[in-house]
């Protein structure tokens, strides 16, 4: 059966608008890394804001607890994160030279 005449195919051309294209230029590790950070950041950042503003009675509990919950996931993925590359580095220091 050709590739294009499958189901994967059909659905993944279906799908090909609402995903966007690939970009046309892999970014660089550091840049990865650049916008993780700044996207954990972000969410810390509005996590604080709401809290904040529910304190004040600005803002409703729903929303308040929305942000804060984001931001707990986000410390929770970086502290996985921090731990998986100080395991590979305790690794590559096991390796025999």
């Amino acid at each position: 059966m050709p590739a294009a005449d499958s189901l994967a195919a059909r659905m993944y051309q279906g799908l090909a608008p609402a995903i966007g294209s690939p970009p046309a230029q892999q970014r660089s590790a550091g840049e990865a890394i650049a916008s993780a950070a700044g996207g954990f950041a972000e969410a810390l950042r509005a996590g604080e804001t709401a809290a904040v503003r529910g304190l004040a009675g600005e803002a409703d509990m729903q929303s308040v607890v929305t942000a804060l919950s984001s931001a707990e996931i986000a410390v929770q993925t970086a502290v996985t994160v921090r731990d998986k590359v100080v395991e590979a580095y305790q690794e590559i220091l096991r390796m025999p030279v």
